[in-house]
């Protein structure tokens, strides 16, 4: 589990709650079912109406994703290359029929598959540019789910507020006490819309993007070795070639790591 997104999700909850409470507040003040149905309610419907309702249904598993810990390991990808490539050197690209079978990325195996069958260098590339290129807009409508409840639910939030600032004018110069209520209701709203932009649908967004753009690194650091490895470049090059992929510690502990 990743233990970052856990984390942070309690803390800030934790901080609302102490928040509140050293405001004087209790949970009957902040609770409003008429604000719930309004945010969360109107928010969720409105994005669900955006999308398919098949998208919408498997948002849960979306969401949990920011919880799971990437297992993409640039520096153990770079070796395998690495050694891939000093095997194909010395015994040719059809020796490595036998690694590919030990693969469990596809991504990996589609590339070495088409180098061993022979296929145009430029083909190769735009072949596995292409799965690169759809695999990040499969990500990118995912994500775009939580990027319309960031911006919807903060608009419910104001619209709740639009309509707490009716209910209070509507009761001006009458009970004092029905203003008061009309008034709580109205910032309760906008409170409730940014709790779930800034604490939900804001941080989903980033992490479900962080995770993307490593898996993209990953998948152009295979690309590129696959391509080194078709072109019979010298392992010591592939190495050095893959390495600009990682920062200057983890090229560091390659270095001392690598056998080339």
């Amino acid at each position: 589990m990743d233990i970052a997104s856990l984390a942070g999700l309690i803390a800030a909850a934790v901080c609302l709650v102490f928040g509140v409470f050293s405001a004087g507040l209790g949970p009957a003040q902040i609770i409003d079912p008429a604000s719930i149905f309004i945010t969360v309610g109107g928010s969720a419907a409105t994005v669900i109406m955006s999308f398919p309702l098949s998208m919408s249904l498997g948002i849960w598993g979306v969401y949990k994703k920011i919880f799971e810990v990437t297992t993409f390991d640039v520096k153990n990808i770079i070796i395998q290359i690495v050694s891939f490539s000093e095997k194909a050197r010395r015994d040719g690209l059809l020796a490595l029929e036998d690694d590919m079978e030990q693969l469990n990325d596809h991504f990996m195996k589609k590339a070495l598959q088409l180098v061993v069958d022979g296929t145009d260098p430029e083909i190769v590339r735009n072949v596995m540019e292409i799965d690169l290129e759809a695999m990040e807009l499969r990500h990118a409508k995912r994500r775009s789910w939580f990027d319309a409840l960031a911006a919807l639910a903060p608009a419910f939030g104001m619209l709740g507020t639009l309509i707490g600032l009716v209910g209070m004018l509507g009761n001006l110069g009458g009970d004092a006490a029905l203003i008061g209520k009309g008034m709580a209701a109205a910032l309760i709203t906008t409170l409730y819309g940014s709790i779930i932009a800034n604490v939900l649908a804001i941080p989903t967004a980033n992490k479900l993007k962080n995770h993307t753009e490593e898996e993209i690194l990953i998948k152009q650091v295979m690309i590129e070795g696959t391509l080194s490895i078709q072109a019979g470049d010298n392992p010591r090059i592939v190495q050095e070639k893959l390495a600009s992929y990682l920062e200057p510690e983890q090229r560091k502990v390659l270095a001392q790591e690598s056998e080339v």
